[in-house]
């Protein structure tokens, strides 16, 4: 039985690797007609796109819904129709305070979205863009495996025991937690009982509080009651 009240909790970390979709920002709307266009295109059911492509990158979710289809090819099709598509593009509650108390070098991006998407869908939420950032492109093995994760806490020059994650999805909190992170998940796109692998639950980022201490970032905030801390 959970705890009605949970007490807040302090974590410290050397380094923040955030999800971009669903945590910095929502272009929900634009993923979900892309991938349904793209479905009609080919012959697949909708619905059963959608649901294949969210949290996963968009080469591994062909692959698993049209796997007679040449797949980097298909990734330019849903690629061009995500980027054509910005309506209703919107930041997240939190996310820019967050950000703003981050020393610049700290923080990255780790996202199953491609560089050039994730370029322009940052730049177009007003969010500052990194440098260097992980996406689709840039590993073998997407989400849940904890690749993305590890190569974001190598980017940063961070140990991944290190380092805390801020995902949405579950195959995302997966990705953080095998990865060796620290997981702190939004209930914003998955409810809480498919987040098992977090660490902690939040409902977003508006009550995190940032502490910088000397190589330290500490991040203050009350979980939500729905899952217990983990160890």
């Amino acid at each position: 039985m959970f705890p009605s009240a949970p007490s807040p909790v302090s974590i410290s970390c050397k380094a923040i690797l955030f999800d971009m979709d669903g945590i910095l920002i929502s272009s929900i709307g634009s993923v979900e007609r892309s991938w349904t266009r793209w479905a009609i295109l080919r012959g697949v059911d909708p619905a059963l796109a959608r649901v294949t492509a969210h949290g996963r990158r968009a080469v591994e979710a062909i692959a698993k819904l049209r796997p007679d289809l040449d797949c980097n090819a298909e990734l330019k099709v849903i690629e061009n129709l995500e980027i054509a598509d910005n309506e209703g593009l919107t930041i997240l509650p939190g996310v820019l305070e967050l950000l703003a108390a981050l020393p610049a070098n700290r923080w990255t991006v780790v996202t199953s979205a491609t560089e050039r998407l994730t370029r322009i869908r940052l730049a177009l939420g007003g969010i500052p863009v990194p440098e260097e950032l992980v996406t689709a492109d840039q590993v073998t093995r997407g989400k849940p495996h904890p690749e993305p994760f590890l190569a974001g806490a190598a980017l940063l020059g961070v140990a991944p025991t290190d380092c805390l994650v801020l995902e949405d999805s579950s195959s995302g909190a997966e990705s953080g937690r095998a990865a060796g992170c620290t997981v702190v998940a939004t209930t914003f796109s998955h409810p809480a009982e498919s987040l098992n692998a977090a660490h902690y639950l939040v409902r977003d980022l508006t009550g995190i509080r940032v502490e910088c201490l000397g190589d330290q970032i500490v991040l203050n905030f009350t979980p939500l009651a729905e899952q217990a801390p983990k160890s």
